[in-house]
């Protein structure tokens, strides 16, 4: 059956909707002047050349990346078997958990940033931690969803059954039979995650200022002094995204082929 043209329609709109904004960020990333012609009167590599020769660039980019990770790597230690285990032995609890977790969406980062000053000034507790802390926090929806979806999709509770018949103990059986079967969910997840967690502002500018340059600090900041430079970090970050949606992508390819 044929599939009607609104439907095509429908789907190149979204598409010229999402990629016209990405595509002309990326064409002035390159140019030299672009006033008065539909395309750019000239390209160079000037500003990437600047932008990757400036070491505040640089030093941002290592924050944001080791910030990211250092979330999202907490959120899948801790919340992976967390998540194994109220679905699977503690089911009464999960829908009060469920409510808890999706609250997260329901605090602006404002809000929440404020309130995390007040807690933590003077407390001698680093203000880097307190917004690892925070991104830990706000991804847990998107840790939690996906998880939980993994497990429920391969009856979690019967392969344990069948692993401990086979003499596996919990933690082996969960290690070595649960955790591969969901790897694809648990890498879609972590992928999101740290996509997020990339391009947060308002936690990391509020808690930790200027001081502490992320990416998307060193962005605001260039907004005002280079369009080209701006435009420049907005495509290296859609690069470095793209880069690592691929690397999962193949990644879990490769965990459902060999499963």
């Amino acid at each position: 059956m044929k599939k009607p043209f609104l439907h095509y329609l429908t789907i190149g709109i979204v598409l010229l909707y999402l990629l016209v904004p990405l595509l002309g960020s990326f064409l002035y990333s390159f140019a030299t002047n672009w006033h008065k012609t539909i395309l750019p009167e000239g390209l160079t590599i000037k500003w990437y050349m600047e932008l990757f020769g400036d070491s505040r660039f640089l030093l941002s980019l290592g924050r944001s990346l080791i910030m990211s990770l250092s979330a999202t790597l907490l959120s899948l230690v801790i919340m992976v078997p967390a998540i194994f285990s109220i679905v699977l032995y503690a089911p009464k609890w999960e829908k009060l958990i469920q409510s808890i977790i999706v609250m997260t969406y329901a605090m602006p980062g404002i809000i929440l940033a404020v309130g995390l000053i007040r807690a933590y000034a003077g407390s001698g507790v680093s203000m880097i931690l307190v917004t690892i802390g925070a991104y830990f926090v706000g991804i847990l929806p998107y840790m939690y969803q996906g998880t939980r979806n993994s497990l429920r999709n391969i009856h979690a509770d019967s392969l344990m059954e069948a692993a401990e018949i086979l003499g596996a103990s919990r933690f082996i059986a969960f290690l070595k039979v649960i955790v591969p079967s969901i790897m694809s969910g648990i890498l879609v997840s972590a992928l999101l995650s740290f996509s997020i967690l990339f391009g947060e502002f308002v936690l990391v500018n509020l808690l930790v200022g200027g001081s502490f340059e992320t990416v998307q600090v060193y962005l605001y900041q260039k907004l005002n002094q280079s369009g080209h430079i701006a435009s420049a970090v907005v495509a290296c970050y859609f690069v470095l995204v793209a880069i690592l949606t691929a690397i999962m992508v193949k990644a879990t390819r490769k965990k459902e082929g060999s499963v």
